[in-house]
């Protein structure tokens, strides 16, 4: 987990794809830090996947 500027929690993955697992833990990090934004990336695939979650 990565926190930029305060506000965006950065969550990196190197998976075959993301899960719902992956999208659970970076609502508990964004709960855990009291933030909003969270983005998470994953860098195993071929292409690059990405997901924004805003709470």
């Amino acid at each position: 987990m990565i926190v930029v500027d305060g506000k965006v929690v950065v969550e990196l993955k190197a998976t075959r794809g993301l899960a719902e697992v992956d999208e659970a833990q970076l609502l508990n990090y964004l709960k855990a830090a009291g933030m909003r934004v969270g983005l998470l990336f994953n860098f195993g695939t071929p292409s690059l996947e990405h997901r924004r979650r805003v709470l």
